[in-house]
């Protein structure tokens, strides 16, 4: 079956980084879009960045120029760099793909940031 794990989750100052993890299985990985979406306390789930089966990558205007979207797909695996972290950017950070008409999500990673 198809299984999302996320990792990396964790505290940081504003301003820190983190990388967050995905391993993807029960899926032909290299031929898949992968996204990251995140949810906040209250808010709906966003969508965060996205990367095609060909590299080609998109971000929420929010997170442009911060973070990086990036997959290794020897290691089934989409990764979400997040750089210069702010307050705003702590939640719940899932992963996701849509495989056979069917939508997937992990479990999530929870980001906090605070000082």
């Amino acid at each position: 079956q198809v299984q999302l794990v996320e990792s990396g989750g964790g505290l940081v100052q504003p301003g820190g980084s983190l990388r967050l993890s995905c391993a993807a299985s029960g899926i032909i990985f290299s031929a898949n879009v992968m996204s990251w979406y995140r949810q906040a306390p209250g808010k709906q789930r966003e969508l965060v960045a996205s990367i095609g089966s060909g590299g080609s990558t998109g971000y929420a205007d929010s997170v442009k120029g911060r973070f990086s979207i990036s997959r290794d797909n020897a290691k089934n695996t989409v990764y979400l760099q997040m750089n210069s972290l702010k307050p705003e950017d702590a939640a719940v950070y899932y992963c996701q793909t849509y495989y056979r008409r069917m939508d997937y999500w992990g479990k999530g990673t929870m980001v906090t940031v605070s000082s």
